[in-house]
């Protein structure tokens, strides 16, 4: 493959993934609230750069309307994420038994919160 015909390739395989992200995390930003789904912090129009859009099955091409395969993750949160899931993947499960299920709700009191207000 010559240079140009590989930089050709690499700016659309660049660009393709630019106009898929802008369309979910833009439609993810107005249907969750700004906050990171792991560790509660909340963003502002000042810091949203550092708020990204993780996929709960890791198919980025997976972007159901309703959002049901997204959760809005602060940098540090979505990157611990993808380790964890790269370690799984390279060396299994390594604890005893099955997986645990998460039992932490960030949003459990939201809406008694927002009805305070």
């Amino acid at each position: 493959m010559t240079t140009g015909k590989l930089d050709q390739v690499l700016a659309q395989a660049r660009e393709y993934k630019a106009s898929r992200e802008q369309g979910y995390r833009e439609r993810a930003l107005k249907m969750y609230p700004w906050v990171c789904g792991r560790c509660a912090r909340e963003f502002s129009h000042k810091n949203l750069s550092e708020l990204t859009v993780h996929h709960r099955d890791h198919n980025h091409d997976n972007n159901p309307n309703d959002g049901s395969n997204w959760e809005l993750l602060c940098l540090y949160c979505h990157d611990n994420e993808h380790s964890r899931f790269e370690e799984l993947v390279q060396y299994g499960d390594t604890r005893d038994g099955a997986q645990a299920a998460a039992t932490y709700s960030p949003f459990a009191g939201l809406k008694d919160m927002l009805a305070k207000k």
